[in-house]
């Protein structure tokens, strides 16, 4: 079911949602200041790009308070905005049963979108 799902996945926006973060990624790492919130973009882009088959889990290793002093500023900079859209599209997406599967993938996307920092991705 992955292979068909990102297939489909692709086809119906994940490929310019993907996009989106790949040029946010770009913007942001032109800058020196950037480069942390850029590497996010690029992969929160990856997750976007392929999502069936894939896990976000909290990592294991002791990030420290610069993780979550990130997570904060990329919570108020735009991160609640883009867990917002995905909570929408997912429910959205949740009123059919054709829609489910990819559904659920927006609902995996919120956690990382939200809160990337310490997020790894299995």
């Amino acid at each position: 079911m992955n292979l068909p799902g990102n297939i489909i996945w692709l086809i119906f926006g994940g490929f310019f949602a993907a996009l989106g973060y790949f040029f946010c990624g770009i913007l942001l790492c032109i800058t020196v200041v950037g480069i942390p919130w850029g590497l996010q973009c690029f992969k929160i882009g990856g997750l976007v790009l392929w999502p069936f088959g894939k896990d976000v889990v909290s990592s294991s290793q002791q990030t420290g308070c610069l993780s979550t002093l990130f997570n904060i500023i990329w919570l108020l900079s735009g991160g609640w905005y883009t867990a917002l859209i995905h909570i929408v599209f997912g429910l959205l997406l949740a009123i059919t049963v054709i829609g489910l599967p990819f559904a659920r993938q927006h609902f995996k996307l919120i956690e990382i979108s939200m809160m990337p920092f310490g997020k790894i991705i299995k």
